[in-house]
């Protein structure tokens, strides 16, 4: 598997940032496709721990190649912060093993102003955003407003754009919401600095995936987010503003079908979401915190506490689908150690039928009630253990039934959060 596609199976925060580091060691290139801040990974090296939100996780490999796919929306003061946060701890961090497509979008100080006001004049109808300004910096992209990177290093189409941009936004924000608005000067000569700081990463990374595919290099594709939370195939308008799914690579990155060999996806032994929506197999009581305490589910960008449930193999055989799932890595398996009963979500109730397939209309997936199938917990911990042998014979039963029932081969589960707490299968 030279060219791996590591996507989310669920509402994101399945761990992917864990797997990636492992992919990563073997990699030419590791590239994220789509997101913004609004995401996060967390990564444990020998007891250190390193949390990103932009920077693929890739950077924590020596000799591999970072990119920053033109599918993503960048706010520059975060990753900046991001880069000296990294190089505090010892991680390399420049030019040459980070790039950033010329074609990613900006994410403005007015976007993230407009993203708070916003989800203040939904009320009770929020949809739980991070409030990173990512939402509106993707509506400006739909709606050809949007300040590209590669902006950033051209004045007079920097301060044109801008004039156009901040115009509209302070009339949405004066008449509208009744609040101060933006000064155009003040935003030109922030985003000048950003520019002149980031030259040295900017580039056509769609041209130099390209020519790695070409030149039989190794690539590791980057998801962020998860696909329930995809724009067009999750649950919404309780989403995100892009395409974590598999064709946000494609999109994302400026390549062909023929620059992914395998689609891994990543999932949790259980399952969590962050935000608004309906979670049909969400244990708002004693299981709910015990996972949540025991699992430390806790954002990694925002440190909201995740609502935690039973598996949902319904979603997962639906993310299956849609992406063309090849392997799956399962995560957080000893978070469960300790149960004497374990639920699985196999089949939806919906109206007084049942289906075992996802509802695409929100108004059915907020009526579904999960019908489950229980299993026996294990007599001991699966904690830190390292080899499929030594696993609980309920443990290796429980990953059997998820593997057989998503038709998608086991690729490696998760015992805990450091690199070594780590199973592989054939």
């Amino acid at each position: 598997m030279k060219r791996i596609a590591v996507i989310g199976a669920q509402w994101g925060d399945e761990g992917k940032g864990k797997v990636v580091d492992f992919l990563a060691e073997n990699k030419d290139i590791v590239v994220r496709y789509s997101g913004g801040p609004n995401a996060g990974h967390t990564v444990v090296i020998d007891g250190k721990k390193y949390v990103l939100h932009l920077i693929p996780s890739g950077i924590l490999r020596k000799g591999t190649l970072c990119i920053m796919g033109n599918g993503m929306v960048i706010d520059p003061d975060a990753l900046l912060k991001e880069m000296e946060d990294l190089r505090s701890l010892g991680v390399h961090v420049d030019g040459d093993n980070l790039k950033i497509s010329e074609s990613a979008h900006v994410i403005m100080p007015y976007h993230k102003k407009l993203d708070f006001l916003q989800e203040k004049v939904k009320g009770g109808g929020k949809i739980g955003t991070t409030l990173k300004g990512v939402g509106p910096c993707y509506s400006d992209k739909t709606a050809r407003l949007g300040i590209r990177i590669g902006d950033l290093l051209d004045p007079a189409i920097l301060r044109d754009k801008l004039r156009l941009s901040v115009a509209i936004k302070n009339v949405l924000i004066k008449e509208f919401f009744e609040e101060e608005g933006f000064d155009v000067n003040e935003l030109y000569e922030t985003a000048l600095r950003w520019g002149e700081t980031l030259k040295g990463y900017i580039a056509n990374t769609t041209m130099m995936l390209n020519k790695a595919v070409r030149d039989d290099k190794s690539i590791l594709y980057e998801g962020a987010q998860g696909t329930m939370l995809d724009v067009d195939h999750g649950t919404y308008p309780f989403v995100t503003s892009s395409n974590p799914t598999i064709g946000g690579i494609y999109t994302g990155c400026g390549v062909g079908f023929n620059a992914v060999d395998a689609v891994i996806g990543v999932v949790k032994a259980y399952t969590t979401r962050v935000g608004g929506g309906a979670f049909p197999t969400e244990q708002d009581n004693e299981i709910g915190l015990y996972m949540r305490e025991k699992g430390g589910e806790y954002g990694a960008t925002t440190g909201r506490p995740r609502r935690c449930g039973w598996l949902d193999l319904v979603a997962l055989r639906y993310a299956s689908m849609i992406n063309g799932m090849t392997h799956i890595a399962i995560t957080k398996l000893d978070v469960l150690d300790g149960l004497e009963r374990i639920k699985v979500c196999v089949a939806y109730e919906i109206d007084g039928d049942v289906t075992d397939e996802f509802p695409l209309s929100y108004s059915r997936f907020e009526r579904a009630k999960p019908i489950y199938r229980e299993f026996e917990g294990w007599d001991r911990p699966v904690k830190g253990i390292k080899d499929r042998r030594e696993l609980p014979v309920n443990a290796m039963k429980y990953l059997e039934y998820i593997a057989e029932s998503t038709g998608v081969k086991l690729f490696m589960v998760s015992t805990g959060p450091s690199r070594e707490e780590t199973i592989f299968f054939d």
